[in-house]
């Protein structure tokens, strides 16, 4: 039943497939255990051993010697026993070797279905541990097909594996045909009934992130650092970034020459736009420039509510919340610090006391929102709105 090709196979499996020759032999051991005993009973203890040197197979009963048996599927009397070694005592181990010649088809068709489950499952398990390395990374996948909104891209390289984007996972607007490339952010990686699956995505901000670092070599390599993004999918995205370099222009190297490095960006996230923030420790300075394009004369701070409040033009009042509060609501994710939007005719003292500086004040409780507020959306007056 086993012979030197079956354990050649075995090799064979090692290199093709890299499943663990060790592995397999233990399983099929167990796979042909189960068999046997579903042969000759249950109650019956029995071991197959696998010996690939040798290329040869056991089936080892065991039975433990005992004054009087009274289950003759797993005990022996001393007298019998003796009759294999004399030494044997009360309470040794008689392991005999059974024979395989009538371990039949049935048998080993039964072995046969066991393996091939855990073939299965190891190849599964091979597969979701290669595709793993993926996840967090920006692949450019082939539309497969899409069924109600959901789009199925297929991965290259990965033992045929579907990578599925949900709706609330494309950017709003794009519409893809069959064949079209794209390139799509790996967010998870699991192991499902069917094999592994993998969840992919445009509309979250490891999307940006990594185009980011596919455009500007100076992200990937570290010289220039994103500290944090907010994002709404398919109208607009905050980018802070920083550099350590006294010599080296963020803004400007993520622009690029003539734009065409943000462009590229911009063009592939569906014409969503960008603002690049500079991140300052500083909170009033990052608060003030989180919410570009807009105009900021002063910034104020609660550091015990994590709250601020930012007093603007009157005219760009509605530039600053944006649409529906978007601006102001990304600014406050991007920041960290819940942010409140006045104009400067509300404040009556703003006008004597502004200075070029952004200058923290103290602020009681009271005059703030309510912390569990980000922002507060007032009725926008005629003029930017972007």
């Amino acid at each position: 039943m086993i012979n030197k090709d079956f354990f050649q196979a075995l090799n064979d499996l090692e290199t093709e497939k890299k499943i663990d020759k060790e592995t397999f032999i233990t399983t099929l051991e167990t796979a042909l255990t189960s068999a046997y005993k579903k042969m000759y009973g249950e109650a019956k203890s029995a071991m197959v051993k696998l010996n690939p040197e040798k290329n040869t197979i056991k089936i080892m009963s065991y039975k433990t010697i005992v004054d009087e048996v009274t289950d003759p599927d797993k005990e022996i009397s001393l007298a019998e026993a003796r009759l294999i070694k004399k030494s044997f005592k009360i309470g040794d181990t008689v392991a005999s070797e059974e024979s395989t010649k009538d371990f039949g088809r049935i048998a080993a068709q039964t072995a046969k279905q066991v393996v091939m489950q855990k073939l299965k499952e190891l190849e599964r398990s091979i597969a979701v541990n290669e595709l793993s390395e993926k996840e967090d990374e920006l692949l450019t996948t082939i539309v497969k097909r899409t069924d109600n909104g959901t789009i199925y891209v297929q991965l290259s390289g990965s033992h045929n594996t579907e990578g599925v984007m949900l709706p609330s996972d494309q950017i709003p607007g794009e519409k893809f045909n069959i064949g079209d490339r794209i390139k799509v952010y790996v967010k998870k990686i699991k192991d499902g009934f069917k094999g592994p699956q993998i969840q992919v995505t445009r509309s979250n901000i490891g999307f940006v992130r990594k185009l980011f670092e596919l455009e500007i070599p100076e992200v990937a390599s570290g010289d220039i650092i994103i500290k944090n993004i907010s994002r709404d999918p398919g109208n607009r995205t905050k980018v802070a970034v920083y550099t350590e370099k006294p010599n080296l222009d963020p803004i400007g190297t993520c622009v690029g020459f003539r734009g065409q490095r943000i462009d590229t960006i911009v063009s592939e996230m569906n014409g969503e736009k960008i603002d690049l923030i500079l991140y300052s420790e500083d909170p009033l300075e990052y608060i003030a420039r989180a919410l570009s394009p807009a105009q900021v004369l002063s910034v104020e701070t609660n550091e015990s509510l994590n709250a601020s409040r930012v007093i603007v033009p009157d005219d760009k009042l509605s530039l600053a919340i944006g649409k529906g509060g978007q601006n102001v609501r990304l600014a406050a994710r991007l920041t960290g610090w819940k942010i409140e939007v006045k104009p400067e005719s509300s404040v009556k003292e703003v006008a004597e006391n502004i200075t070029p500086e952004y200058e923290l004040t103290e602020l009681n409780d009271s005059e703030l929102l309510d912390p569990v507020d980000d922002f507060e959306v007032l009725e926008p007056i005629d003029g930017d709105e972007e």
